[in-house]
C-alpha cells in the first residue's frame, strides 16, 4: 500500500500491536490528520459510543485502509515482504 492511497477520514485497521497504547492488530480507527508529507497519519480510535480512547500518529505501514465496496478490477495488490 502506498501512502498516497490513505486519505483523510479513511477507516483503517492496525497491522501491528502497540501494547504501550493498549492497541492491537486489527483495531479499527479513522484517519483524522495527514502528517509528515503524507507518510504518517493521526488515527483516532473510538469506542462503540463514539468516545475517543486513543489518538496516535502512525506510519503508513502500520495501518491498512478498509474497503466497503468491491475493489476496482484494475487494482493490482501490492506484495508485502515480512
Amino acid at each position: 500500500m502506498t501512502a498516497n492511497s490513505i486519505k483523510l477520514l479513511d477507516v483503517v485497521a492496525l497491522t501491528v500491536d502497540l501494547p504501550d497504547y493498549n492497541l492491537w492488530c486489527g483495531q479499527v480507527g479513522t484517519v483524522v490528520e495527514t502528517l509528515a508529507t503524507e507518510t504518517a497519519f493521526e488515527v483516532e480510535f473510538s469506542d462503540r459510543d463514539g468516545r475517543t480512547f486513543e489518538s496516535i500518529g502512525l506510519r503508513s505501514e502500520q495501518i491498512m485502509v478498509l474497503h466497503f465496496e468491491p475493489a476496482s478490477p484494475d487494482l493490482k495488490p501490492a506484495m508485502v515482504a515480512t
